[in-house]
């Protein structure tokens, strides 16, 4: 198995193991090292049910270079996005039921926990041009644009998109995306959100807890976990 379409194996497991399955929708990619598209799972698959045979090669025209099956409707997510940043690596796109929940509320996502803290203080970016499928190129080139340069976005009615010089940011910023839209949605439960990091101490905890050697330990940690509860 060539590393890239291994780590596309791994990226979606990992996935699994962080709690991001919606049934067989959901799916991560990974730059091709040699310029042909991107590995990306086959449609039809759950994140823990992915191993190499369920992986493909597609291509920037979306056609299937290696594997079975037609493409995935929304490899166009990750082709445009890939396109647009040549120095990522990794997207991810899932239904995380945090961030579906929390994008309905059209509030400002706060830094009030560590996993806030990765956007550096400043509100997480959506793309609200459609709550459908990301099933066009010209779609895909708007939630690219809508990603900008931010580690993750949310789509509201939809799910998030997250992105990463490697798969293990790709993967950790889509985990903490979900993760710091439960914590808060769990605070507005109890009440108005009374205290979050200012921008400055938001910024500091982006640099502290999430550079890329603590991004490479928890996603080392969900690939260990693979999957099991």
């Amino acid at each position: 198995m060539t590393a890239a379409r291994e780590l596309a194996v791994t990226a979606n497991r990992a996935l699994a193991a962080a709690g991001q399955s919606d049934m067989v929708w959901g799916h991560a990619a990974v730059r091709d090292p040699d310029g042909r598209g991107i590995w990306i799972k086959a449609p039809g698959w759950g994140f823990e049910e992915i191993d190499g045979d369920r992986i493909q090669l597609v291509s920037w025209d979306a056609e299937v270079v290696e594997g079975d099956g037609a493409p995935h409707k929304e490899c166009h997510i990750h082709l445009e996005i890939l396109r647009l940043r040549p120095e990522l690596h990794c997207t991810v796109h899932s239904h995380a039921r945090g961030a579906v929940a929390f994008a309905a509320l059209d509030t400002p996502l706060l830094p009030v926990s560590h996993e806030g803290a990765l956007f550096g203080g400043a509100d997480v970016p959506r793309f609200t041009l459609t709550g459908g499928l990301v099933s066009t190129p010209d779609l895909g080139r708007a939630l690219a644009g809508a990603l900008g340069d931010a580690p993750a976005a949310l789509m509201p009615k939809h799910g998030l998109v997250a992105a990463g010089t490697s798969v293990q940011a790709a993967v950790m910023h889509a985990v903490l995306l979900d993760g710091a839209c439960r914590t808060q949605l769990t605070v507005m439960a109890a009440g108005p959100v009374k205290v979050w990091s200012d921008d400055a101490e938001a910024a500091a905890k982006r640099g502290e807890c999430w550079a890329e050697s603590q991004l490479d330990a928890g996603f080392a940690y969900l690939a260990r976990k693979d999957g099991r509860p």
